[in-house]
């Protein structure tokens, strides 16, 4: 048997090194991943900044689920969660009438099977100012509330969506927090 030279041992210590690194990143960020909570608390005080523009004061007991919330400058989706009740606004840009906007979701939503619009639409308003249209969906063992606003080529779109008793309880308090819904741009700079 040869004798080991520094060099080789160098480099099986390099390799040793590099493949605990990589077993570390393979079992490691995903056990830190499961770990951490996927929602948070979100104070229900003030404004929370969406994107684009938008803000919005979450309704009490609102906590904010951190895997399908993306704010950003242009655009931006935050998805509260209010017990069992999903809240979900979005921001995107948008080059269009209210009426195409409305049609847009209604669209997305019959897109989801068994899913379907009932009732008829209302006309709302923020207390800012916002004007929009209203309506409602049902799904499997689902029912859903949607708010379709248009502010300065930005499309705002709100679902709400739980089991009937559950939305029933809870959709009071996510009107409340929907008529806050607040467009205010940033200067041009």
């Amino acid at each position: 048997m040869g004798r080991v030279t520094r060099r080789q041992l160098t480099n099986l210590l390099g390799a040793c090194g590099v493949a605990a690194t990589l077993g570390g990143l393979t079992f490691g960020l995903p056990a830190l991943n499961h770990a951490l909570p996927a929602d948070r608390a979100v104070p229900t005080d003030r404004p929370y900044d969406i994107g684009g523009g938008v803000s919005v004061v979450p309704p009490p007991g609102a906590r904010l689920d951190l895997t399908d919330t993306r704010p950003g400058e242009e655009s931006g989706t935050v998805l509260f969660r209010v017990g069992p009740v999903r809240y979900l606004i979005s921001v995107q840009p948008f080059d269009g009438s209210l009426g195409a906007a409305v049609d847009r979701l209604r669209r997305r939503i019959t897109g989801n099977s068994g899913y379907q619009v009932t009732g008829t639409e209302l006309s709302v308003a923020t207390t800012d100012g916002l004007r929009g249209v209203q309506g409602g969906f049902s799904g499997p063992g689902r029912g859903g509330r949607y708010v379709v606003f248009v502010a300065d080529s930005r499309t705002i779109e709100v679902t709400v969506s739980g089991a009937d008793l559950d939305l029933g309880r809870i959709l009071p308090a996510i009107n409340r927090s929907t008529a806050t819904l607040r467009y205010a741009p940033e200067p041009a700079g």
